[in-house]
């Protein structure tokens, strides 16, 4: 299974070859270096989904919330979850 995660395109880099794009794309406050080559469509202010490094689909900003709200709430439950491991009853 993989998991692609929504984030914002702040800044587009494209001095060395428009083709091979990169972009700072902000995950929640997190900003990362991604691949845009196979999202020459991307523009600054657009959200696109990112597996491992690469922008793998443009996605509109209520989709993008609504999945990150989605991973949030998964990561809190995960954390209850170790929380609650171990303790007898």
């Amino acid at each position: 299974m993989c998991l692609a995660i929504p984030g914002k395109i702040t800044e587009i880099n494209d001095e060395v070859d428009a083709i091979f794009r990169t972009a700072k794309v902000d995950f929640n406050g997190i900003i990362k270096e991604v691949n845009l080559a196979m999202v020459p469509e991307a523009n600054i202010g657009d959200y696109v989904l990112v597996h491992v490094g690469s922008a793998i689909s443009v996605v509109d900003e209520e989709e993008a919330k609504k999945t990150m709200d989605i991973l949030i709430k998964m990561d809190e439950i995960s954390l209850e979850n170790d929380e609650d491991y171990g303790r007898e009853e």
